[in-house]
């Protein structure tokens, strides 16, 4: 169960966290930041980035072994740039029109998921 639930709020979290950091470019784009002072900008994306710390504290909580979790520290992080990675792809894609996924932002991804298998492996 501990498994899931860290899977989870780390996927939420980088939903989040996604859009503090890139969705003020969506905004922008579509004329609704144009205008707005850069600090306007970070405030807004930081009132975003509060949720993403709202799912991320509780999952490495969760997950972390010396917690009664499954993952060890560098497990944990490995999974999450793996989500960081899956949820940019999806959101660069599909909110950013014209952003085309590439044969080496493919190989990036499998040097990636890579990592993920060799962070498992007993050392």
């Amino acid at each position: 169960m501990k498994v899931f639930q860290t899977l989870a709020l780390l996927l939420l979290s980088n939903v989040f966290m996604t859009f503090a950091w890139y969705g003020h470019l969506k905004l922008q784009e579509m004329k609704v930041t144009t205008h707005w002072p850069l600090i306007g900008v970070i405030l807004f994306s930081w009132c975003i980035a509060f949720f993403e710390y709202c799912a991320q504290v509780p999952a490495n909580r969760i997950g972390f072994q010396e917690n009664g979790g499954p993952f060890t520290l560098m497990q944990l992080k490995i999974i999450q740039e793996v989500i960081t990675l899956v949820v940019f792809i999806l959101f660069s894609t599909l909110i950013f029109k014209g952003q085309e996924l590439h044969w080496n932002h493919l190989a990036a991804c499998i040097c990636l998921v890579m990592a993920v298998y060799f962070v498992f492996m007993k050392g």
